[in-house]
């Protein structure tokens, strides 16, 4: 079976030789029938130039063109080189090279997707603020997926040519998406724990706080594509709540003191009753539909 390791770049001049010469470091003590691409999201440095030196097959966006677009570029490339396997990692050296002969060992054990997870250990190379996103993000997929999955985030995982072919069409992050719909079709998907190295700050958020909002907006997405019912089914139930006990009141009042006035509150009861009964019928609409 082929193996191709593929690694997306931007600007990764700094680790990009040491991370090529780890993976055939390693890979060249198995028997594996492997190669590495890189693309290159137009990098300006000399990422290119060092990975080309060391034998390295290289494409090169024309552009920067952001971390999905880059992927999907990856997957054409691999499948273009008749990959069976294809092993994804990062150019930053987060990931060890000794663990991808661990990824393609599941694969032959007969799982279609595994996952280099970086929290089945104690991971004290992560900041606090990401640990808690990804726990949240675990927590949640596993919920939808009905399996325990412990890093939905993880860019370092091992996946068949089938899952190569999957089309991603939405704007959260790759690894999330390539998850739930290959679990959507039914193929098996596994995890390995992994250690990592301490890189440089992330491109992707300036501040922490950012990642937090971020991961929690991709959370509610993932929710609303792949959980409509549930997730406008509580967003419509609460309001109809509210509106219900709005109207408890009015029941009060009109078994106490008599109703006078409140025409504000009426008109919020009415609008909280209807708003809530048509989010949780498009909800049941949505459902139907679902992707």
């Amino acid at each position: 079976m082929k193996v191709i390791i593929s690694i997306p770049a931007y600007n990764e001049e700094r680790t990009i030789g040491k991370v090529i010469d780890e993976i055939n470091s390693i890979m060249s003590k198995t028997n594996y029938n492997y190669k590495i691409i890189l693309v290159d999201d137009g990098s300006s440095d000399k990422t290119v130039e060092i990975a080309k030196k060391q034998g390295c097959i290289v494409y090169s966006n024309k552009y920067n063109l952001g971390l999905i677009k880059t992927f999907k570029i990856e997957m054409e490339k691999c499948l273009e080189l008749k990959a069976d396997i294809i092993v994804h990692t990062d150019a930053d050296g987060q990931y060890l090279g000794e663990d991808i002969p661990k990824l393609i060992k599941k694969i032959y054990e007969g799982y279609d997707l595994v996952i280099g997870s970086r929290f089945i250990f104690k991971n004290r190379n992560l900041p606090f603020l990401k640990n808690i996103g990804n726990k949240a993000f675990a927590f949640v997929f596993s919920n939808i997926m009905k399996k325990k999955i412990t890093d939905t985030t993880s860019g370092f995982r091992a996946f068949t040519k089938d899952i190569a072919k999957i089309v991603l069409i939405n704007d959260f992050t790759y690894t999330q998406e390539q998850l739930i719909r290959a679990y959507k079709m039914n193929y098996k998907i596994g995890e390995i724990a992994i250690k990592t190295r301490k890189t440089r700050k992330s491109r992707l958020f300036k501040h922490p706080l950012q990642y937090a909002f971020k991961a929690w907006v991709n959370i509610f997405r993932v929710y609303r594509d792949y959980k409509p019912l549930n997730f406008f089914g509580v967003i419509g139930l609460s309001l109809l709540a509210l509106g219900i006990l709005i109207g408890f009141y009015f029941t009060y009042l009109h078994l106490t003191t008599g109703i006078k006035g409140h025409i504000g509150l009426l008109f919020l009861m009415l609008l909280l009753i209807f708003s809530g009964i048509q989010i949780v019928l498009f909800g049941f609409l949505a459902d139907m539909n679902k992707k």
